[in-house]
Order: C-alpha cells, then structure tokens, then sequence
C-alpha cells in the first residue's frame, strides 16, 4: 500500500433503517426532510416492522459487510446511512478525526438514479464541505453488471429453484424486483430503468431462461398520487395467475441486504396476494454480507485505490 492509500478508507452508504419501533416516527421525520409524519402513515408503518421482528436488520448486515470488507482489502472502511445512524454527516467528522484524507464511496445498491445514488453523493459532499475538509473522494455510480454480483445472484437463484418439485421446477417463472421510482426520471434521461433491465437480461442469460419463464417488475412504490415505474408486482401476480402461472421465483436485483421492502413487501404483501390467487411464490435470498457481495466490493476499491496511486 502506497503512502497516499495508506490515508484512505472505504465509505459503504445505505438507506438506513429503525432499530426498533419506538423509533420509527423520527426515522420518517428524517426521510420527510422534518415535515410532521402523519399518525395513520406512523401506525402502518410501525406495524410492518413489527411484523419482520420490530427493527431493521440493514444496520448489523452492512456492518458485517464493511468488518469483511476491510479484512479483505486492507483499508479501514465506515459505514454511512442516510436516514438513520449512523448519519453520514457523523461518520464523515469521524473519518476527518481519523485522519482519512481521500475516501471511496459505494452505495448499497448497484443502479444509479439521480434520486437514489446521487442524493448520497450530494449528502456525501455536503458533510465534507461542513467540516471545512480537503478530503477527496472517488464515488461509484453503479456496479449492476460486475461478475461477483451477478454471479452471486445466479447462484441464489439457482438454490431457490430447488426448492420447487422436480416436475414443476422448468415451469418457474423468475421474476426481478427492483424498488420503483417516480416515473417523471425517465423524461430527465436517469438511467435506473435501463440498468436494470440490462442486470435482468444478464441475469436470465446465464440462467438460460427463455422469454416465456422470466420478468422483470417493480414494487415498493409510495403512494403519492403520481405515476411511479411498473410494471408493479402487487398488479403482476394477479395477472400472472389469471394467464396460469402457479410457480413463481422473485429475485430481487435492486436489493442487496434484507429489509423491510424484502422483509415485508415481498415476504409478507406479495405472499398474502399469491395466495390470493393460488400463487406459489418463493423468494431468492439477498447477498448480505456473503462472499460474493464482498468480492464485488472488493474488486471495486481496487479499481478505484489504483487508480488514485
């Protein structure tokens, strides 16, 4: 390690999550940029979380991730959430005092989109600029091609289909999930749609689906009265079973880490609609902290440490 990365570090970002449910209305006030949340909006929302086990586990995955992480690449790495602790403004004035002086930031999330990725660069740079630091960074927009990541998600798959009965099984029908967005981003030209279709694509070409056993949806859409990117899977199961389909298989590509939109939209929301509809639906498991999530991390900061040395 050269002197210059020898004053580096690895900040992972993510969305943030309550740890527990007394929590919940100042982690909505911090997502609401400090407008009063609703009660009814507070009690749905609390009622979710208690229902996957009354708190988030975003904060002790990403944290697994980054103490593997740093083992593997040498370098101290931090952890950064944006709506929740620790805030990113926090763990910037630590690395400050650490001494860091040029910082490799990667988001918990492949895609990029102006409203998503670059809001963390934009809270990225605003805490540097509030400590009045000189502190460089090197940001990664996006990372939803890498092998690692796609390799990850294949084998996942591939695990999850055996779960299906052997006579069943080439009937599956693979469906990618990715959160959904306004879908005003696409007349700003934001790339989110189409970097995801493409990880999709890539995905299903090395699980050698055809057409007929694989789709891509949306979920998680907020309820604003807007129209947000589909198609939405809430509307895609009840389809799916009227045109036949009884074996579904969601994979979610837009996630990587276990949280409520996984936890509670699909594991619970979804379930209850497939079975509406006499729908089997299973779920792939997300990377976490696994080895394959690391080895896509890895081989991001060393891409970004030679190219600074």
């Amino acid at each position: 390690m050269n002197k210059q990365n020898s004053a580096s570090a690895v900040l992972l970002l993510a969305y943030g999550g309550p740890e527990s449910l007394d929590d919940i209305p100042a982690y909505l006030l911090d997502i609401r940029g400090g407008r009063e949340t609703p009660q009814h909006l507070i009690d749905e929302i609390t009622e979710r979380y208690r229902q996957i086990g009354g708190r988030s586990p975003l904060l002790s995955i990403t944290q697994s991730a980054a103490d593997h992480l740093s083992q593997k690449v040498g370098l101290p790495v931090y952890i950064g959430m944006r709506h929740w602790h620790p805030y990113i403004k926090d763990v910037v004035t630590q690395m400050v005092a650490d001494g860091i002086q040029h910082v490799i930031a990667i988001c918990m999330a492949p895609h990029y989109s102006t409203l998503s990725i670059e809001a963390y660069r934009q809270k990225l740079n605003e805490a540097i600029q509030a400590v009045g630091n000189s502190m460089t960074t090197s940001f990664v927009e996006s990372w939803g091609t890498e092998v690692d990541y796609l390799d990850g998600i294949v084998a996942n798959v591939r695990d999850a289909l055996a779960r299906f009965p052997d006579g069943e099984r080439e009937q599956v029908k693979v469906v990618f999930t990715a959160h959904s967005l306004p879908a005003s981003i696409l007349e700003r030209g934001d790339p989110y749609d189409a970097q995801l279709r493409e990880t999709a694509h890539l995905l299903a070409e090395r699980l050698a689906l055809p057409e007929d056993r694989r789709a891509f949806c949306y979920q998680s859409a907020a309820q604003t009265g807007t129209p947000w990117l589909g198609p939405s899977i809430e509307e895609f199961v009840p389809a799916l079973a009227a045109q036949g389909e009884r074996n579904l298989l969601i994979a979610p590509v837009g996630f990587i880490a276990d949280h409520v939109e996984v936890l509670y939209d699909l594991d619970i929301g979804v379930q209850r609609i497939a079975e509406e509809n006499g729908v089997r639906v299973e779920r792939t498991p997300m990377l976490n902290d696994s080895d394959p999530l690391i080895a896509v991390l890895s081989t991001l900061v060393q891409a970004h440490v030679q190219a600074t040395a």
